[in-house]
Formats: structure tokens, C-alpha cells, sequence
């Protein structure tokens, strides 16, 4: 029963990683995309290098957490110490990522949203007029 198990899940950890692996390239590649446009426009906007980094970031965490899949499958099926060590330490570098990732978007919501409120104030004051 075993042996049966080991041999399902073994080709399955490897998709799983696979599958990884593309989250990584296709987030990298994307980040990179977007920095070498932000580079080659000469605009070196705050907010547009955030994004970029904020959009990586939720990559790696995809990743991360199909990593984390793949060590749990693994980890029942080779319950050693160096396996549990391996599935403890993706789950607490997963934790933080995840943990800095929403400060940051809760962060920038709030920028955001005071960036609106500021233009919605300057829009109102403009249609005003000068007060005289």
C-alpha cells in the first residue's frame, strides 16, 4: 500500500513543482517587463514601482504556496526530519510574505485613497473659484 502511494505521489510532487517553477518565470518575467518599461519611459513614478513590486510579490507567494503543497504531498509520504524541516521553513517564509505583502496593499489602498480625496478637494476648490 505503500509503494502504491509513493508511486502516485511522487510524479504528482513533481508537476506540483513544475507548476512552481512557471508562477516564478512568469512573475519574473513580468516584473522584469514592467521595470525595463518604466526604465526605457524614463518615469520613475513611485506608485508604478510599487505596483511592479507588488505584482511580483503575489507571484512568489502563488509559487510559494504550490511549493508548500508539494512538501505536504511529500512530507506523507517521507516523514523525515529533513522533509518536516523543509515543509516548516516554505510555510513560515509563505507566513511573512504574505503578512508584509498585505501591510503593503492595505498601505498603498490608503495612499491611494488619499491621493482621490486630495484631487477631489483640488477639483472642488478649482470649480469654486478664488474667493476674493
Amino acid at each position: 500500500m505503500k509503494e502504491w502511494l509513493i508511486a502516485i505521489t511522487e510524479p504528482i510532487v513533481v508537476m506540483i513543482d513544475i507548476i512552481a517553477l512557471l508562477v516564478i518565470v512568469i512573475g519574473t518575467l513580468q516584473a522584469l517587463v514592467g521595470v525595463i518599461r518604466m526604465v526605457w519611459r524614463h518615469d520613475h513614478d513611485n506608485h508604478l514601482r510599487r505596483q511592479i513590486w507588488m505584482d511580483f510579490s503575489r507571484w512568489l507567494v502563488a509559487a510559494l504556496t504550490f511549493q508548500l503543497a508539494a512538501d505536504i504531498l511529500e512530507s506523507s509520504t517521507t516523514p523525515d526530519w529533513d522533509g518536516i524541516g523543509r515543509l516548516a521553513a516554505v510555510a513560515v517564509i509563505r507566513t511573512f510574505l504574505n503578512y508584509f505583502l498585505e501591510k503593503d496593499v492595505e498601505e498603498m489602498r490608503k495612499r491611494e485613497e488619499e491621493s482621490r480625496e486630495r484631487v477631489a478637494r483640488e477639483a472642488a476648490s478649482a470649480r469654486e473659484g478664488p474667493l476674493a
